[in-house]
């Protein structure tokens, strides 16, 4: 790998870890892109000094990709790794044009967020509220409950602190991507579920960790813990295309929007940056309207 390239990813990085504040996640893949992209040109090209690099070195990349069947959404995902990487280097003057400029996404067919129908969601709250005949079977209730009554991602629930609880106010502090808080709401009853089980956790554990939500040894949950809990609830209640803690994420804010919430509000709550993210969720609502006609309009 030549030098100079090599260093342009690692400072590249270094921004994104230490000023943006990105997650681990986030940094592999970004980080994982590049190297692709690298390697490529060490492949095809035999290498290329990073202030040479133009558009047409990346139109061949993106070509292989699409000759290797990656879906567009891949490729996307890699062409948006590209342009923060050249707009960041644009910036540091390392470069004099941005190469990305004449490069145009492919078209995606945009995925509805996978979601529980309200009339699921007494079942999914029946089968949370008998959870309490073991610890495994305890904390499926508080991920379930905690999940749809917040929106929080995996992530944030899984660092989710004792001390980032207040009861007194009735809200929860949440640490979300780029260090962001926000504060979300919490009704009397999600609440007197926390309450409980840190009860419970006291009696249970002699040093448990700092974090809410702990395993059957005391410790902090770990992804795919979290994941395999929440999963097997889902297909227990209901018929899913996919069963994970965002389905209950994209459920909560779906619910928001199909109840007359301000999408502003349903951004805020799920610490969405741009307005556009959160915009997904109107599409379930017209999905809904088109049901509702369909069903009650005579001539339709």
């Amino acid at each position: 790998m030549p030098d100079t390239f090599k260093e342009q990813i690692d400072a590249f990085i270094s921004f994104l870890k230490f000023e943006k504040r990105f997650s681990r996640h986030t940094l592999l893949a970004y980080s994982t892109d590049l190297q692709d992209f690298n390697l490529f040109l060490l492949r095809v090209f035999e290498g290329i000094a990073f202030t040479e690099l133009d558009y047409q070195h990346i139109r061949s990349w993106l070509a292989d990709l699409k000759e290797n069947k990656l879906t567009a959404r891949s490729i996307n995902r890699k062409i948006s790794t590209l342009k923060s990487f050249f707009k960041y280097h644009l910036k540091q003057g390392n470069i004099q044009a941005n190469p990305m400029a004449k490069i145009v996404s492919p078209k995606t067919n945009r995925r509805l967020p996978v979601f529980i129908k309200e009339d699921d969601v007494a079942t999914l709250k029946n089968r949370a509220e008998t959870a309490t005949e073991s610890w495994k079977t305890l904390n499926e209730k508080m991920l379930i409950k905690l999940f749809y009554a917040t929106g929080m991602r995996l992530s944030e629930l899984i660092n989710l602190r004792e001390s980032q609880v207040d009861f007194s106010r009735r809200q929860v502090k949440v640490l979300g991507k780029g260090n962001k808080e926000r504060s979300l709401p919490l009704n009397k009853d999600i609440l007197a579920d926390i309450q409980e089980y840190i009860t419970l956790k006291r009696k249970e554990f002699e040093l448990p960790a700092e974090e809410l939500i702990v395993t059957e040894k005391g410790k902090k949950l770990y992804p795919k813990y979290a994941y395999l809990l929440v999963k097997k609830v889902l297909s227990e209640v209901a018929t899913l295309d996919k069963k994970s803690p965002h389905v209950l994420r994209h459920t909560f804010a779906t619910h928001l929007v199909n109840n007359g919430a301000e999408l502003n509000a349903v951004k805020e709550l799920l610490g969405h940056s741009s307005l556009a993210a959160t915009q997904v969720y109107t599409h379930n609502t017209i999905e809904k309207l088109k049901e509702v006609y369909k069903n009650a309009h005579p001539k339709a």
